[in-house]
């Protein structure tokens, strides 16, 4: 399991079903926390993977911030860990809610975020890390909501989330979690578990806010048996060829899809499919199936 940062337990990798109440997307008139009229929009949920970063929303805040870290003793600090701890302590927290928290996916700016409860301030703060690497990973799983106006992050106009869940990691911390299957070794393990989680954040266009992508999210972060299989189908010559979500025959009330992860032989080129149930209906995605061979049905 990894803890995230905030010191609580996120249960990750774990196969835990959970289910959320619907809840609309907030708007920026809102402010932190508040909620769009629930009969004007429907929500429209998301599950991402990438980074947040602070960003000052305006000159002034910008200058604020100068002059608060001019009075404070941050000597041999990095600016990277200066920010952390100003913002961190208690007496600047007016500064967290003025920054503009911007989430990234794959290096490009993708949503501004706003927590639902404005206790979770925390959450974004602890995403800062005093010594950030390349493999730092975050999630956010929330709702859409507008794009942001011009003046509400310094000119910067993305998307809203109004996130109601955000945990940090990294990716050392997700494979150590892993189940290693018994006749793979560490050496081996770890690089086709990190092959697997690349190639899913890195599918074209995974911001998080489709069925399928929120999907794709959900597996990388919660489901452990993928690692451990594309590990097993490695012992045999078998490599990861593709990975690809369509909806399932059993979606109805609720709305289900099929994780397809496929493997190719390298002796025979002959491919094998295994394939994940996920129901996505609501906020938090949820396993139906575990994953099983597939079949392709005409």
């Amino acid at each position: 399991m990894v803890q995230p940062s905030d010191g609580s337990s996120v249960p990750m990798l774990d196969n835990v079903q959970s289910e959320a109440p619907q809840q609309a997307p907030v708007s920026p008139q809102a402010g932190a926390g508040g909620r769009a009229d629930a009969g004007n929009m429907s929500p429209s949920f998301v599950h991402a993977i990438g980074r947040v970063e602070a960003r000052f929303s305006s000159l002034g805040v910008e200058k604020e911030f100068a002059q608060v870290a001019g009075r404070s003793d941050t000597a041999g600090l990095t600016d990277q860990q200066a920010l952390r701890e100003l913002l961190l302590d208690r007496a600047n927290r007016y500064l967290a809610r003025a920054i503009s928290w911007v989430f990234t996916i794959e290096g490009l700016e993708t949503y501004l975020l706003i927590p639902r409860d404005p206790i979770d301030f925390e959450l974004l703060l602890e995403a800062i890390r005093p010594n950030p690497r390349p493999t730092d990973v975050d999630v956010v799983i929330g709702s859409r909501g507008p794009l942001a106006p011009p003046d509400f992050a310094n000119g910067l106009i993305l998307p809203i989330i109004a996130f109601d869940q955000l945990y940090s990691f990294d990716i050392d911390s997700l494979i150590d979690a892993i189940p290693r299957p018994d006749d793979v070794s560490a050496e081996d393990f770890r690089p086709v578990a990190e092959d697997v989680f690349n190639r899913v954040i890195q599918i074209a266009d995974n911001a998080g806010a489709t069925d399928e992508h929120r999907a794709l999210n959900y597996v990388a972060v919660r489901y452990p048996t993928i690692y451990s299989e594309a590990a097993r189908q490695l012992t045999t010559d078998s490599a990861l060829a593709g990975v690809r979500v369509r909806p399932s025959r059993l979606s109805g009330v609720r709305r289900i899809v099929d994780v397809i992860f496929s493997f190719r032989s390298r002796q025979t080129d002959v491919a094998d499919s295994f394939f994940v149930r996920v129901d996505v209906t609501e906020e938090f995605p949820f396993l139906v199936t575990k994953l099983s061979p597939y079949y392709e049905r005409a």
